[in-house]
C-alpha cells in the first residue's frame, strides 16, 4: 500500500512513516499542500492522509484540488475537531475523519476498511487465476503462487485499475519507486 501524508509536524510524519513502513507499506509526506500538489504523482497512492491546518495550502483546499481528478480514499488526521471542521472536511471530499491524538492501530483499521472493502473475496483474473487485494496473494487453482514484492505490487496496481490504461511512468513509480530500472521506451529492437 502506498500512503501520501500531508502533515506539518515532522514528528508525526516520521511516526506515521515508521509505523506503516514496518509492515512493508510506502509513505511519502509533505509539510504543505502546495508542495504536495506540485511534487507528487497522485495516481500512485492508495490513500491520502491529510492534516487540515497546514501552511501555504491547507488540507481542505488541497483535497478539493485532488478531488478534481482523483477519488482515492482520503482521511483527515487533525486536531480541528469541532463539528464545523468535520462538516467542512466531508464537504471537501474526505472519506473519514480521525481526531488527533490518534492510535496507529485504529488508523490502520480505518485505512483498511476504506481501501479493502471487498478484500475478503478473491478477484477472478482468469478461470484458473485469482488475486486477493488485501494479502496481495495470487492463486492458481486456489493454491498460492510465490511472488516477489515487485510482482505483487504490479499485480495489485493492474488489478485495482482493471479497465484503465496505466502509463509506464505510473507503473515504474508504484512498483519500483526510486530504484533504477530500464526505460523500455529507449529500447529499439
Amino acid at each position: 500500500m502506498k500512503i501520501l501524508l500531508l502533515e506539518d509536524d515532522d514528528f508525526i510524519c516520521k511516526e506515521v512513516k515508521n509505523y506503516f513502513e514496518l509492515d512493508g507499506h510506502k509513505v511519502d509526506y509533505f509539510n504543505d499542500g502546495q508542495s504536495l500538489l506540485d511534487n507528487s504523482v497522485l495516481s500512485i497512492y492508495d490513500v491520502f492522509l491529510l492534516d487540515i491546518n497546514t501552511p501555504i495550502k491547507n488540507g481542505i483546499e488541497t483535497l478539493k484540488e485532488i478531488r478534481k481528478d482523483y477519488d482515492t480514499p482520503a482521511i483527515y488526521l487533525t486536531a480541528m475537531n469541532d463539528l464545523d471542521h468535520v462538516k467542512e472536511g466531508y464537504a471537501a471530499g474526505c472519506n473519514d475523519y480521525v481526531r488527533k491524538p490518534f492510535l496507529f492501530e485504529e488508523l490502520e483499521l480505518r485505512i483498511n476498511q476504506l481501501i479493502h472493502k471487498d478484500c475478503m473475496e478473491q478477484i477472478k483474473i482468469t478461470e484458473k487465476y485469482s488475486f486477493n487485494l488485501c494479502s496481495l496473494e495470487l492463486f492458481l487453482n486456489n493454491e498460492p503462487v510465490n511472488l516477489n514484492n515487485q510482482e505483487k505490487e504490479l499485480l495489485y496496481l493492474l488489478i485495482k485499475n482493471i479497465g484503465s490504461a496505466i502509463s509506464p511512468e505510473i507503473i515504474k513509480d508504484y512498483v519500483w519507486e526510486d530504484k533504477d530500472v530500464c526505460d523500455l521506451s529507449l529500447i529499439h529492437i
